[in-house]
């Protein structure tokens, strides 16, 4: 099994990394658009709300697998109008993009419930010190924000690692179409899935513990 994996190693490796560069793109992202949306969903102008509210749920709603289709068939005739020539939009940037858009409407949701839970007091206390509402969200409101979303965004990292497989449908050679290409040139696919699944399992695992450590650190500092 070795020697057939060894070969291919560097190029699944090489997948993994690609891996990687999709989903922490499209995790932190997705993570500027829902700390962007997150409090104007909460308390921000009727039509703000609503324009976030349909976002949110008709992007939670759509197969993840539609909305890369979408972007990169999509943004090709989109540019290509705006530019008046052909543009065609690669496969990194469309998948980036794509998964950008699904992990934005999860993490606004997220983000939006632990705003709401933290109590109204922390407002009117900073507003009693004469504390500017931008100053109070980013240096009151926001650190307890993010502490109380933590294992939240720790699960949304997880799956937007995973869901980083389907941009290879749209020809990136991420880790699994490195892995599938492996296992038809080689007919010896089980040896190579395995490893793709090792390879995964490990990125989860020292995510996990990252994540685990954070929220012991949070736990901490709020004694």
């Amino acid at each position: 099994m070795l020697s057939t994996i060894g070969p291919y190693l560097p190029q699944l490796l090489e997948g993994l990394l690609l891996t990687l560069k999709v989903a922490l793109g499209s995790f932190v992202v997705g993570m500027i658009i829902a700390v962007i949306a997150a409090p104007l969903r909460v308390s921000g102008p009727r039509a703000a709300k609503a324009a976030i509210g349909t976002y949110t749920t008709v992007v939670r709603g759509l197969p993840e697998l539609l909305i890369i289709f979408l972007v990169f068939y999509g943004g090709t005739v989109f540019l290509t109008y705006i530019v008046g020539d052909y543009v065609e939009v690669d496969a990194l940037t469309a998948g980036i993009a794509a998964l950008s858009v699904v992990s934005g409407a999860y993490l606004t949701e997220i983000l939006r419930g632990a705003l709401q839970a933290i109590p109204v007091g922390q407002w009117e206390a900073a507003k009693a010190l004469g504390i500017r509402p931008t100053r109070t969200f980013v240096h009151v409101i926001f650190p307890q924000m993010l502490q109380r979303a933590l294992p939240g965004l720790g699960n949304q990292w997880l799956i937007i690692l995973k869901e980083s497989a389907l941009v290879s449908i749209v020809g990136l050679e991420e880790l699994m179409r490195k892995s599938v290409v492996a296992a038809g040139a080689t007919h010896n696919p089980l040896a190579f899935y395995l490893t793709a699944a090792a390879l995964y399992v490990a990125v989860t695992t020292v995510s996990t513990s990252i994540v685990t450590l954070l929220e012991r650190r949070a736990v901490v500092k709020a004694r």
